[in-house]
């Protein structure tokens, strides 16, 4: 699999600035933080990327989260490299909150077991951070991955949000799963939610810059994200349904400005009308009841199209089969949407 490197100054892209800055001298330290559960087929790749950066982390931090594959042994050639964790298994959150607790760098970066880095990608960090010293949260594009090829981009699908930060997050997760962040800002946050099963990644960005936090991006593809061929049917219903939650969440942070909640709620409506509709794909196509579509097609904050499918669902599925299209796996979804 072919890899980058940097071999050029990248575009640098974030809000300006809101005093006179001074360049760092020297380059943050960086702790690469991996949530592992069964990741043994996975995470060799991962570490070798992780330990193979032109510039090197401060540390790498594996949580082992209660995997019952072999993952001793694939983190056995590692050994004196890397820092490894172990708890019952909880979750990406809880797995990086220990790792947060055990980590001593200046910013986190994140690594998902079954992911890459491109060597660069710490030293690209680094040119930003140096630069723009003011952010807490900073980060790269990404090469969206499926069965060893590229099919585009992460910010070709999500561009990255340079104005009104604030409000943009409620619509997107514009940072992606993998920014470096901040380590005071992160404890000061008090971690990842560990209540959020899915979604907690982007909750815990909302409050970041909610709270304060500014964000930057790398426009340079550095980072690998493995999507994994096979029907999100299911699965993408319940994710919706934690970006709601989310946004609800948001609903009473006391940093909210009053002048954003517009902002919020249509946000909050958006979302809701895709999880609905995410949830009657999953009752048309997948292993999901349609119990609760009626009561969901009278909700008054959904779009008039998530509701009539709802109800279609609930009372004639063959019908609403001929209204609602099956959501497609990534693999054939991604590159038809490449702009």
């Amino acid at each position: 699999m072919a890899v980058a490197g940097v071999s050029e100054k990248p575009r640098h892209l974030a809000p300006p600035a809101a005093k006179a800055l001074v360049p760092l001298d020297e380059p943050p330290t960086f702790s690469i933080v991996i949530a592992a559960y069964e990741a043994a087929a996975t995470i060799g790749t991962a570490l070798d990327s992780a330990l193979e950066q032109t510039l090197p982390a401060h540390e790498v931090i594996v949580v082992d989260d209660g995997s019952k594959d072999d993952l001793a042994a694939a983190l056995a050639p590692f050994a004196g490299r890397i820092t490894v964790l172990h708890q019952e298994n909880k979750g990406p959150g809880p797995a990086r909150n220990a790792a947060i607790a055990a980590a001593s760098g200046e910013f986190v970066a994140i690594l998902d077991a079954d992911d890459r880095y491109h060597p660069g990608r710490l030293e690209a960090l680094a040119g930003l951070a140096r630069e723009r010293p003011d952010l807490d949260l900073i980060t790269t594009d990404a090469r969206l991955v499926v069965d060893g090829e590229g099919v585009g981009t992460f910010a070709g699908y999500t561009p990255f949000a340079v104005e009104n930060q604030r409000t943009a997050i409620f619509e997107t997760c514009f940072v992606g799963g993998w920014p470096a962040v901040r380590l005071s800002r992160l404890r000061s946050l008090g971690g990842f939610d560990e209540s959020f099963k899915v979604g907690e990644d982007w909750d815990c960005w909302l409050r970041a810059i909610l709270a304060g936090a500014r964000a930057g991006f790398v426009d340079q593809p550095l980072y690998d994200y493995v999507l994994h061929p096979g029907s999100l049917t299911d699965s993408r219903a319940q994710g919706t349904w934690a970006r709601v939650r989310l946004l609800e969440k948001a609903a009473e942070n006391p940093a909210l400005r009053e002048d954003e909640r517009p902002a919020l709620r249509r946000a909050l409506r958006t979302h809701r009308s895709r999880a609905v509709l995410a949830e009657t794909q999953a009752a048309l196509y997948g292993s999901a009841r349609s119990a609760r579509l009626l009561r969901l097609a009278g909700a008054r904050e959904i779009e008039p199209r998530a509701r009539l499918a709802a109800a279609l669902t609930a009372l004639a599925p063959p019908l609403a089969r001929r209204f609602v299209p099956e959501d497609r796996p990534p693999e054939e979804r991604l590159p038809a949407a490449q702009p």
